[in-house]
C-alpha cells in the first residue's frame, strides 16, 4: 500500500507535500471522478470486508469501486498517510420513508482539520447527493457546489446536511414517473455527531448490508460515476446519465432501460470495471432517488 499508487488510479498528479484546503479539495474531487459508489460485490457472488488491505487491492489495483464503508476507509488512510489531521466519524442516513433518520450508524466520513478549522470530506455516497469537495464544518452556511447548494446544521450533539437542487428534467416520457427519479427540492441526507470511532464500529452494519433481506443495497444493484457535467448511473438494469444545468435550474435525466448482454460493456465504458464475476443485476422495490 502506497500513495503514490492511490494517485496514479485516481489520476492525481499533483504535488502533495502541502497540506492544505486545495491540495484536499483536488484529491476529494479526483477520487469522486475515478472511483465508483458501488455494491456490485454483492451482487456478484463477493464478499465485503472491513479490512484495509483487501479495500486497498480492490479499488486501486482492481480499479473497482466501492461503497463507502469501502472508500471513505481508504481516504481517511490516504490522508493520514499524507500527514492530514484527519477523524473517522459515523454517520445516519435519512429516510424519505421514515422521514427521520435511521437509527443505525452506517455511513462512514471524515472530519480533517486544516488552520483551525474543521471539514466533512465524503467520497462515497453517489448520485446527486455526492459532494465534489469537503464542506467547511459551520452551521448553515451555503456551500454551493455542481450538485446543489450543500449545507451543515448543527442540531447540537447532531449535525445535518442537507441539500438544495433543481428540479429534474426527465427526457424519456417512459421514465417521467419512475420512483427513481428524485422530486424533492431540499432533502437531507445525513446526520451526524463529532464523536470519533473506530473501524470496528462499522463491522456489524457492514455485515447487515450486504445480507439482511430489507437492507437497501441487497434489493438493488447500483454503481455510480461523478463526471465533469453530473453523474452517470446504473440502479438494476436502467441506466441513467445526469447532466447538471445551473444556468437553467434543471438536472436532465436521459434514461433508460438496458439488457443484460448490455450491462457488461456499460460497467466497463462508462465506469471503467471489469467485475470478476457475472453480475445478476437487481432492482426490487426499495426507497432510492438518484
Amino acid at each position: 500500500m502506497n500513495l503514490e499508487e492511490y494517485f496514479k488510479r485516481i489520476g492525481f498528479h499533483g504535488s502533495f507535500d502541502k497540506l492544505d484546503l486545495a491540495t484536499l479539495k483536488l484529491i476529494h474531487k479526483h477520487h469522486v471522478m475515478s472511483v465508483p459508489f458501488e455494491n456490485l460485490s454483492i451482487h456478484c457472488g463477493e464478499k465485503i470486508t472491513m479490512d484495509l488491505e483487501v479495500i486497498y487491492n480492490k479499488i486501486v489495483r482492481s480499479s473497482r469501486g466501492g461503497w463507502c464503508l469501502e472508500n471513505n476507509f481508504l481516504f481517511g488512510w490516504v490522508l493520514r498517510e499524507m500527514g492530514y489531521d484527519t477523524t473517522r466519524l459515523a454517520s445516519r442516513v435519512f429516510s424519505s420513508c421514515l422521514n427521520d433518520f435511521y437509527t443505525t450508524e452506517t455511513h462512514l466520513i471524515n472530519k480533517v482539520v486544516i488552520d483551525g478549522k474543521a471539514y466533512i470530506t465524503d467520497v462515497s455516497f453517489g448520485v446527486s447527493s455526492q459532494i465534489w469537495e469537503p464542506l467547511e464544518l459551520v452551521s448553515g452556511k451555503d456551500q454551493p457546489q455542481a450538485a446543489g447548494v450543500f449545507r451543515l446544521i448543527d442540531k447540537g450533539d447532531f449535525w445535518v446536511l442537507e441539500k438544495t437542487g433543481r428540479k429534474p428534467e426527465v427526457l424519456n416520457p417512459d421514465f417521467a414517473k419512475s420512483s427513481l427519479v428524485n422530486r424533492m427540492e431540499t432533502k437531507q441526507i445525513y446526520g451526524f455527531s463529532l464523536m470519533p470511532c473506530e473501524v470496528d464500529h462499522f463491522f456489524e452494519q457492514n455485515q447487515y448490508l450486504q445480507t439482511d433481506p430489507t437492507s437497501l443495497f441487497t434489493n438493488k444493484s447500483i454503481c455510480s460515476l461523478q463526471t465533469p457535467t453530473g453523474f452517470r448511473v446504473l440502479v438494476g438494469w436502467t441506466y441513467s446519465e445526469v447532466t447538471y444545468k445551473p444556468e437553467e435550474g434543471v438536472d436532465v435525466l436521459d434514461m433508460r432501460d438496458v439488457t443484460d448482454d448490455e450491462i457488461e460493456q456499460i460497467l466497463r465504458e462508462k465506469f471503467n470495471l471489469k467485475l470478476p464475476k457475472k453480475l445478476q443485476p437487481v432492482n426490487n422495490k426499495a426507497s432510492y432517488t438518484i
